[in-house]
C-alpha cells in the first residue's frame, strides 16, 4: 500500500508583521525629520551643555607675527566677549568676516578669535587680506581646546558674559540677520547685566 501525501494548501496570508517593521521605523523617522524641518527653528541654534556654564579654562598662545595677546579665559572675566572659532581654510569664515568687522566697531564688548587647526602664515594672510576684528587671538593648533568648548566645526561663535559664563552659542557663519535677531539682543542683555 502506498501512501499518497498531498501537499497541503495553505490559505494565502498577508505579510507578517515583522516584515513591516523596517517600513514603520522609516516612516516614524521621516515624520520626525519633517516636523523639525517645518518647525521654523533656527538650525544654527545648536543646544550646548555649556550654556550657563563657565567658559572652559583656556590658555592659548598668540598668533605668531601679530601684536595681539593669546586667548586666556582669565582675560574674559569682567567684560562681555564674543569668542569666534575660525580658520583661514574655512570658506564660511571668509563669508562671515565682514559681519565680524562690523561688530568690532562696537567698543562696548570685545571679540576674541580662536584660530582652529591653522598654519600661522595662512591665518596672518587671511587677516591681512580681510582685516582683523579680534582683540586677542589664541592658536589651537591641534584642536584640543575646541573640543573643550564643544565645537562641532568652524565657524562657531560664543557669547561670554562678564561673569565668565557662556550665554550663547551660534553654529555656522554669522549673518547680518542672525546678528540683528539673536546676537545683538543677547549682547545688549549681557551688557545690561550687573558684573
Amino acid at each position: 500500500m502506498t501512501e499518497h501525501t498531498q501537499p497541503q494548501t495553505s490559505a494565502r496570508r498577508g505579510p507578517q508583521p515583522i516584515v513591516l517593521l523596517p517600513l514603520l521605523v522609516f516612516m516614524a523617522l521621516a515624520g520626525v525629520f519633517l516636523m523639525q524641518l517645518l518647525s521654523g527653528r533656527d538650525i544654527a541654534a545648536v543646544p550646548s551643555a555649556l550654556i550657563g556654564q563657565a567658559a572652559p579654562i583656556t590658555s592659548l598662545p598668540p598668533l605668531d607675527g601679530m601684536e595681539l595677546p593669546g586667548l586666556d579665559s582669565k582675560d574674559l572675566a569682567g567684560k562681555v566677549t564674543l569668542v569666534n572659532v575660525w580658520a583661514s581654510w574655512c570658506a564660511p569664515c571668509r563669508e562671515e568676516h565682514p559681519v565680524l568687522l562690523a561688530l568690532s566697531q562696537d567698543k562696548r564688548f570685545s571679540i576674541a578669535g580662536l584660530n582652529y587647526k591653522d598654519k600661522p602664515e595662512n591665518a596672518r594672510r587671511f587677516l591681512g587680506d580681510l582685516g582683523n576684528p579680534f582683540s586677542a587671538i589664541g592658536v589651537d593648533g591641534n584642536g584640543r581646546t575646541a573640543i573643550d568648548w564643544g565645537v562641532y566645526g568652524v565657524p562657531e561663535t560664543f557669547l561670554i558674559g562678564r561673569d565668565g559664563k557662556i550665554l550663547l552659542k551660534h553654529v555656522g557663519p554669522l549673518s547680518p540677520q542672525a546678528v540683528a535677531a539673536t546676537i545683538m539682543p543677547e549682547i545688549e542683555k549681557a551688557l545690561a547685566a550687573s558684573p
